[in-house]
């Protein structure tokens, strides 16, 4: 990384691109201070800054790899930078001794046309040029378009109404479509505004450790660079290829309906039962019973049904969360120890989560980390039988807490998934079952790749919509492969029901056509499983999911090379049409298809009521649609028939793969 000083500024170059231009009258750095008001209501937070300072620094003196900042000659230096790294690796630190500094706002060179993508996971927009997204880890919303009825009710209600940046994973590194990568070192709240042509502004609420700078010659390059950098996965666990992973939660019943759904011809892995602890009542409806071990009541022999399914090559999948509930078994172990996190007054702080209060465990704190690890997952899950779990609420930290690290927990708050994801994968590692057992999250921050095997894409609205629905899967897959998540999925149906929005059959359908081509199929009954249609209640619905789980397991020759692939390069599974397809401009904006490795294109149905679709097929390479057998020079829009259970699928007839696709059609 190269220095290059002017008469009256500097350029910052890494392989010849440029990455920071300064000038005296327009200046790439800026400090001062703010006071933010933040608020939280159940995982949703209202954040607000009043700018109380905000100071170019105009004037830089370079010396040798250093560059000192302040706001004109004479004046002391406010900011210093300290510029090292390799041809096609660049770190830029960050060193102040102005303790008032609680604000930096740093201004990268930005190019006319140019494409951006990243940012965690973005439900969205998955090209990010031309909006501004805060960096926060909180719930996504209920309905993300603040035009809709829909947010607008969520938002009276609860104060749960979300817009198009939130989201449970956030990470402040970007990939650009001139073949950089942008990462900023920091858990504290920022923001990437890409509104502007000619620069990008990166708004920090602290002064960061550094920025990382990665350039590579080919995006693909770029991305395997990006996960060397945050970690790789590890392969799927081998039972997975079974099928599709069946979400029930109504107790022992489970169990019958689940034959009945494997009498239908269904290709199953796992039984996931979220329920497995037991239930609590309140008026908002029936709550899990938080404290984290099997409910023999509601699951009668739970231990003895698990083996019998596992000796069917069917697993039992569970769920757990950090928090405790105060009337549950586990509580006054942790509160005896001190594992909780504190008040202001020294005790031990409570959050109201609706009709019950919870201690967070404070995962600060090694020997409480520890104790989950062991005590709640190692003993309650993994020995008692369970082979994976939905790991949640790891968004929900609160931000008036006192952490045994003494950080403020503002500033803690975004690393938490990352620590809750630490915790889970050090009580797999415990027990020898890396690998094997299988947990996903949908919360997410720096540093997550290297502990969480899997991604869920979060509580997507049982509906088509465009900012809440379907279609936000696929742009929170494609995002987060690029950072260095190889495996994600969703909800199939999606989970979110509330005012009166209720699942279709087309909509289950079409998802469960999505669900086949990604690396996890698995079901969900939902927020309101009672007033929503499920798999297993109406006999076309059950019976195109049973051919959808068939078709996934068609392909598994197919993902577990892919599986190959991320575990040893980092690729993605789900990959964006540009990533194999450079030349194609084109292709850079896509988010409502995908990639499923380098030889399948898959463009879902996210509209209801379609029954022919249109979709873009990159230059490059000759595309066979699945179910004709047609086949489409790259270049062009394909408008194919799109009944139900012919989702529009498309490969490469150069796929030495190709005869694995075109066995589809016979089934």
């Amino acid at each position: 990384m190269k220095i290059q000083t002017t008469s009256n500024g500097f350029d910052l170059v890494l392989d010849g691109r440029l990455i920071l231009c300064h000038r005296s009258d327009a200046p790439c750095l800026f400090v001062g201070q703010g006071d933010a008001r933040m608020d939280m209501y159940r995982g949703n937070f209202d954040i607000e800054d009043y700018v109380i300072e905000r100071t170019p620094l105009a004037h830089a003196v370079v010396s040798g790899s250093e560059i000192a900042f302040s706001a004109a000659p004479g004046q002391s230096a406010r900011l210093t930078l300290q510029v090292s790294g390799e041809e096609q690796n660049g770190v830029i630190t960050f060193r102040t001794d102005d303790a008032a500094i609680n604000r930096l706002w740093i201004r990268v060179t930005g190019e006319e046309g140019e494409h951006v993508w990243g940012g965690g996971e973005q439900m969205s927009y998955f090209d990010m040029r031309g909006r501004r997204f805060p960096l926060w880890t909180s719930e996504p919303g209920v309905g993300r378009d603040k035009t809709t009825e829909i947010t607008f009710k969520a938002d009276v209600a609860g104060k749960s109404g979300g817009d198009y940046w939130n989201t449970n994973y956030p990470q402040p590194t970007y990939l650009s479509s001139r073949r950089y990568a942008l990462h900023v070192e920091t858990t504290a709240y920022s923001a990437f505004d890409f509104r502007r042509d000619s620069f990008h502004e990166i708004e920090i609420w602290a002064v960061p450790e550094r920025i990382e700078l990665t350039v590579r010659p080919t995006f693909v390059a770029l991305v395997k660079a990006m996960a060397e950098r945050f970690g790789r996965q590890p392969p799927l666990p081998e039972w997975v290829y079974g099928g599709a992973i069946i979400g029930l939660k109504d107790g022992a019943s489970s169990f019958e309906r689940l034959e009945r759904i494997i009498a239908a011809g269904t290709k199953v892995s796992g039984l996931w039962c979220e329920d497995w602890v037991g239930l609590r009542h309140t008026s908002f409806g029936a709550r899990l019973f938080w404290d984290w071990k099997a409910n023999d009541d509601r699951y009668p022999a739970l231990r003895q049904r698990i083996s019998e399914l596992e000796d069917r090559g069917i697993r039992f999948l569970g769920y757990v969360n950090p928090y405790l509930a105060v009337d549950g078994s586990l509580f006054p172990e942790a509160e005896a120890a001190g594992y909780f996190a504190m008040n202001g007054s020294g005790d031990t702080a409570l959050v109201d989560f609706g009709e019950f209060d919870c201690g967070v465990v404070d995962f600060t704190n090694p020997e409480a980390a520890a104790w989950f690890a062991d005590r709640v997952i190692g003993q309650n899950m993994i020995d008692y039988g369970l082979s994976g779990w939905m790991a949640d609420f790891g968004e929900y930290l609160p931000i008036d807490v006192k952490l045994a690290n003494g950080i403020d927990a503002k500033v803690m708050h975004n690393a938490w998934p990352t620590l809750w994801a630490e915790v889970n994968a050090r009580a797999v590692e415990s027990r020898g079952k890396t690998g094997e057992s299988l947990f996903f999250m949908r919360a997410g921050f720096t540093g997550i790749q290297k502990h969480c095997p899997l991604l869920w894409a979060g509580d997507q609205s049982v509906d088509f919509t465009r900012h809440d629905g379907l279609v936000t899967v696929i742009s929170g897959a494609l995002s987060s492969g690029l950072l260095g998540n190889a495996y994600h999925h969703s909800d199939i149906g999606g989970y979110t029901s509330l005012f009166g929005n209720v699942r279709t059959m087309e909509l289950i359908m079409r998802w469960a056509e999505m669900g086949a081509f990604t690396p996890v199929m698995r079901t969900h009954e939902g927020n309101r499983p009672r007033d929503n249609l499920q798999i297993d209640q109406d006999p076309q619905v059950l019976a195109h999911f049973a051919r959808m789980t068939q078709i996934y397991v068609h392909l598994v020759p197919y993902l577990k090379f892919l599986v190959a692939d991320a575990s040893t390069q980092g690729l993605p599974v789900q990959r964006p049409l540009f990533l194999h397809f450079e030349d194609d401009t084109r292709a850079y904006t896509i988010q409502d298809a995908y990639l499923y490795g380098p030889d399948l294109l898959v463009a879902p149905v996210w509209h209801a009521g379609t029954t022919e679709w249109t979709t873009y097929l990159p230059i490059g390479a000759e595309w066979v649609h699945v179910w004709s057998g047609r086949t489409f020079a790259g270049g062009q829009d394909a408008t194919v028939p799109a009944p139900f259970g012919e989702p529009p699928v498309f490969y490469r007839s150069a796929s030495e793969f190709a005869g694995l696709f075109a066995g589809l059609r016979n089934l």
